[in-house]
């Protein structure tokens, strides 16, 4: 290879989100500038095989790791990439690309090719960890864990499935009790609908639960979403789709560098909106400006 070229893996997994990717290889061959960049593509063939691949990629000296999938892909490989001079470029191919909305990143793939590989630029964010586990947009407990683990559990992709299992599981659904310590001095009691670890300030589908959410300010911000009434549930989703939902009372939104999260038991926790069993007692930790990340 081309020493004065950067090294670039694709990463794609085939079945994130409900787009075929069978044709981005060529796309790329077509779009990628070749007197910048050396390439090559690898297609996941199971869970975590994203993982494997980065952390070779990063041991064979790559420059660049793109993401080809939704959040769950690009949580696989970011963590491999925290605290090295790799830097992560996120191809939006998932269900609801929580990230790539939060950075505005093209959701074109042939625009990720041309503004965001050939042109972009590379910038520093914060990544969390929730008991070890790195993450890099959201984590959660509570509601939202449980429609992470229906959907990881359903054979269909897209918003409509993730409507369905809203509907489905919010009337019975009660709330659980949280006790909560903020940066080892303020304590909280609570029993949300959830609540939401954000570095980034949506979950996907531009549905933003921390509007003022920021990737490179060294805090996580912490969102108690209160259960609304069903009558309600119209109106609270609409203000999450205008990103105002902070302006209703349905939220309180902290901000903290450490969280301990205290639990009635272990249960399924939500990070990048895969679902993950973890012991009832949390540490949530903010890991600021960990990772580098192309933007256009």
């Amino acid at each position: 290879m081309n020493k004065t070229k950067k090294k670039i893996l694709f990463i794609i997994n085939p079945i994130s989100g409900h787009h075929s990717k069978n044709k981005f290889p060529d796309m790329v061959n077509e779009l990628i500038d070749r007197s910048k960049f050396d390439f090559n593509f690898v297609f996941t063939e199971r869970p975590h095989h994203a993982t494997e691949l980065a952390n070779r990629a990063v041991a064979d000296g790559i420059d660049v790791v793109a993401a080809v999938g939704g959040d769950g892909t690009i949580n696989e490989v970011a963590r491999c990439l925290i605290d090295t001079n790799v830097t992560l470029a996120v191809i939006p191919f998932g269900s609801g690309n929580g990230l790539a909305h939060h950075l505005r990143l093209p959701v074109k793939p042939q625009r990720t090719i041309t503004d965001l590989i050939n042109n972009g630029h590379k910038e520093k964010i914060d990544t969390a960890t929730m008991n070890g586990v790195p993450f890099i947009s959201i984590a959660g407990v509570g509601f939202d864990a449980l429609i992470a683990d229906s959907f990881a559990k359903d054979t269909r992709r897209g918003f409509k499935t993730y409507a369905k299992i809203i509907t489905e599981e919010y009337p019975n659904f009660k709330p659980d009790n949280y006790t909560l310590i903020l940066d080892d001095s303020q304590k909280i009691e609570c029993a949300p609908l959830f609540i939401s670890f954000a570095n980034s300030n949506q979950f996907g589908y531009n549905a933003a639960i921390s509007p003022k959410a920021k990737l490179d300010d060294g805090l996580l911000d912490i969102c108690l979403f209160k259960k609304p009434a069903i009558v309600a549930a119209p109106y609270v989703a609409l203000f999450l789709m205008v990103k105002e939902i902070d302006k209703t009372n349905y939220v309180d939104i902290y901000q903290a560098r450490k969280i301990q999260v205290f639990r009635e038991k272990e249960a399924i926790v939500n990070i990048d909106g895969e679902p993950i069993m973890m012991d009832k007692d949390l540490t949530i930790k903010i890991e600021p400006l960990s990772l580098n990340i192309l933007l256009p």
